[in-house]
C-alpha cells in the first residue's frame, strides 16, 4: 500500500510540474488544451496502473509522468484540424518540434521522449525509404525504460477518440502496417509492462 501511495504522489508532483509548461502553449478553456490534457491524463493513468502493477521495473516514475503530460506538446505547431492544430508542420513532426520546445525549457531528458515516442520508434531507414521529413541527426527509437514506457502507453489512446481506451488487440493490429520489428517490439513491451 506504501509503494501505491507513494506512486500516486509522485503522479500528482508531476502533473503539478507538467501544467505551467503546457499552459504556455495550451490556454486553459481552449479545446486543443482539452483534447491534449485528456489525452495525456489517459497515458500518464495508463503509466501509474503500470507502476503499482510492477514494482519491480526499475523507472524514474515521477520523470516517466511528467514526460507522459509533456510528450505531445508540439501538436499545436501541426496541421491537424481534427484535433484543433492548425499549424504548418505535418503531424509525424510534432515530436521533435516538441523536443525543440522542451529543450529550450532545460527539459533535454523530457525532449529524448518527445522525440522518440512516435509509434514504437522510427528508425533512420523509414525515414530514408519514406522520406519523411525529420532531421536526420537524432535518434527516434526509445531507448530507456521511461522513453519505452511512455511510447507503450501513448498507443492506447488517441486524440481524436478522447476518452477511450484502444483494445490491446487493435493496437497490435496498428502496429503491423509498420512491420514486423514494431509489432515485435510491441510485444516486448505488451509482456513486459504487463498491468
Amino acid at each position: 500500500m506504501e509503494y501505491q501511495q507513494k506512486q500516486e504522489q509522485l503522479y500528482e508532483q508531476a502533473e503539478k510540474f507538467a501544467l505551467p509548461v503546457l499552459g504556455k502553449y495550451y490556454p486553459e478553456h481552449t479545446r486543443i488544451h482539452d483534447i491534449l490534457f485528456e489525452h495525456s491524463t489517459q497515458v500518464a493513468g495508463k503509466l501509474l496502473r503500470i507502476a503499482k502493477a510492477r514494482p519491480d521495473l526499475n523507472a524514474d516514475w515521477r520523470f516517466v509522468y511528467e514526460a507522459a503530460f509533456l510528450h505531445d506538446i508540439g501538436i499545436f505547431m501541426c496541421n491537424a484540424p481534427s484535433i484543433e492544430c492548425f499549424g504548418t508542420h505535418l503531424y509525424i513532426e510534432h515530436g521533435y518540434l516538441g523536443a525543440d520546445l522542451l529543450r529550450s525549457m532545460n527539459l533535454s531528458r523530457h525532449a529524448l521522449v518527445a522525440e522518440r515516442h512516435t509509434g514504437t520508434g522510427i528508425t533512420k531507414e523509414q525515414i530514408e525509404r519514406e522520406h519523411l521529413p525529420l532531421p536526420d541527426n537524432r535518434i527516434y527509437e526509445p531507448q530507456t525504460i521511461e522513453e519505452q514506457l511512455v511510447a507503450y502507453a501513448d498507443k492506447f489512446y488517441s486524440k481524436t477518440r478522447v476518452g477511450q481506451e484502444t483494445p490491446m488487440e487493435t493496437v497490435r493490429k496498428k502496429m503491423e502496417k509498420f512491420g514486423e520489428n514494431s509489432v515485435a517490439k510491441f510485444d516486448k513491451w505488451a509482456q513486459l509492462f504487463s498491468e
